[in-house]
């Protein structure tokens, strides 16, 4: 895979190995052809945006054994749907943001400026 960039220009990071994360399986936000749901946002999982994307018809919790998904728990990283993060922006329940493992492209859907206001690693990032 072409070196690619987080929403901050530098090289994409890592977003989550337990649980394996990314459309891709590998850990990173990476994004290409077939992501329709464009998994390009690291978030730290909340209660609240569980219970939300829940809510909004995308169960996280429950884990899936045939998708060897483990079902996310409070605390968790995770490879979001970048317009799934934007509703939870709007609905107030916006999950945190690693921002160095943000792929770039989700700047085509949500502003930095907001991705920042709900950042882990700003501005340390810098």
């Amino acid at each position: 895979m072409s070196q690619t960039s987080n929403v901050l220009g530098q090289p994409l990071q890592p977003c989550s190995f337990e649980p394996l994360t990314g459309f891709f399986r590998d850990g990173c936000c990476h994004t290409g052809p077939g992501d329709h749901g464009l998994h390009t946002v690291c978030v730290q999982a909340t209660a609240e945006f569980l219970r939300f994307s829940k809510a909004a018809g995308n169960d996280l919790s429950t884990p899936v054994p045939e998708y060897e998904f483990p079902g996310l728990k409070p605390g968790d990283q995770w490879c979001l749907c970048v317009t799934r993060w934007q509703d939870a922006l709007e609905a107030g329940c916006a999950p945190r943001v690693v921002l160095a493992a943000t792929h770039l492209s989700a700047l085509e859907f949500v502003q930095l400026d907001d991705l920042k206001c709900h950042a882990l690693d700003w501005p340390a990032a810098t």
